[in-house]
């Protein structure tokens, strides 16, 4: 690419080490911004600073465990010390976890599940909501399913915790929409070629569904443009 858009912005992805969230993040730093990258495993966003700095961007890394609300809290703290302002926050990061029937569902997973894909959104928007303000064009996407707009059977348990999301963040667009310049947005990605899908849908061909870099570039367009909050892009499958 192309255009330093986010020149001298700074944005967060979590789940960047791989899949959509790795690619966004490189397709950030494309654009100029200095992305931090959050996650699990070290080595692995190591090797997306890498991809990174070889293309001329830059990046901090970032490991943590998102269903640890300290560690966000730490990490907030952290960025702050750094950093006056957030300019962009994608959330990304989120578990499948067993596909099966409702009543079958395990308690103990799905208390994990609605931590990663929910909670854990809710503490990431709550600690760096001062940062996002101080911005002067801030902006907040999550990632959804389609599953959590149209409930689909043996998909209830990851279909919740997508709607819970979505209204999560729709409801801090709406509280910000009079008050400040934080607008938000939810990306539906569609079919897309990720090691969570591949565990959904193990016998589909990869070559037959988009690469994340494809869901990366729309989402970087998106940011780049004067969207109206609460907007909702639903990529083709």
């Amino acid at each position: 690419m192309t255009d330093k858009i986010f020149e001298g912005q700074l944005a967060l992805v979590t789940g960047a080490s791989r899949g959509i969230g790795a690619a966004t993040a490189k397709a950030l730093a494309a654009r100029g911004a200095h992305v931090i990258l959050t996650g699990r495993t070290a080595k692995d966003l190591e090797a997306v600073e890498d991809a990174i700095f070889e293309a001329g961007g830059n990046a901090t890394i970032a490991p943590l465990d998102l269903s640890d609300g300290e560690s966000i809290a730490r990490l907030a703290v952290a960025i702050g010390g750094r950093w006056e302002a957030l300019d962009i926050m994608v959330l990304n990061a989120a578990m499948l976890g067993t596909l099966g029937p409702v009543p079958t569902i395990d308690g103990g997973e799905f208390n994990r599940l609605m931590t990663l894909n929910v909670l854990s959104a809710q503490a990431m928007i709550a600690h760096f909501d001062a940062m996002l303000r101080k911005s002067g064009h801030a902006r907040v996407v999550a990632l959804t399913s389609s599953v959590g707009a149209a409930p689909r059977a043996f998909w209830g348990a990851y279909g919740a915790s997508k709607a819970a999301l979505e209204v999560l963040l729709q409801s801090y667009g709406e509280e910000m929409r009079n008050i400040g310049k934080v607008r938000t947005a939810i990306v539906d990605p569609a079919r897309t070629r990720t090691a969570m899908r591949a565990k959904a849908y193990p016998g589909e061909d990869p070559a037959t569904v988009k690469e994340p870099e494809a869901v990366a570039e729309a989402i970087a367009d998106l940011l780049a443009s004067d969207f109206e909050t609460n907007h909702r892009l639903v990529l083709q499958g």
